[in-house]
């Protein structure tokens, strides 16, 4: 991850997602939807490739991550999409360490 962030010149969690291929594409014309949402394919297939491991791991280690992931397989997303979404959070986590040179601080609390 380290490469990738300091590779370019990013501003924004975001930017760094979307250079990888994170982003979701949705492909619907007012009320009409085309075809299910997926992940856009634009960036390095091999960034996105090393991520799913880790993002599985996340899943069940890191709690922001497990709540998260928890939620959507509960509003009925397919744990595809719930690890394709931890893989994206994960890249914001990375990129927050980095901004602030200060080490990663869990959000939310797991019951």
């Amino acid at each position: 991850m380290l490469v990738i962030l300091k590779s370019r010149s990013f501003t924004s969690a975001q930017e760094v997602a979307s250079f990888i291929g994170l982003n979701p594409i949705e492909k619907r014309s007012g009320m009409t939807e085309y075809r299910r949402p997926r992940l856009s394919k634009a960036g390095n297939g091999y960034f996105r490739q090393s991520l799913f491991f880790p993002a599985m791991v996340a899943t069940s280690k890191n709690p922001d991550i497990k709540v998260q992931y928890k939620r959507l397989l509960a509003n009925g997303k397919s744990k595809m999409c719930a690890i394709r979404a931890a893989m994206r959070k994960l890249v914001h986590i990375c990129y927050g360490v980095l901004k602030s040179q200060e080490p990663y601080k869990v959000q939310s609390v797991i019951e």
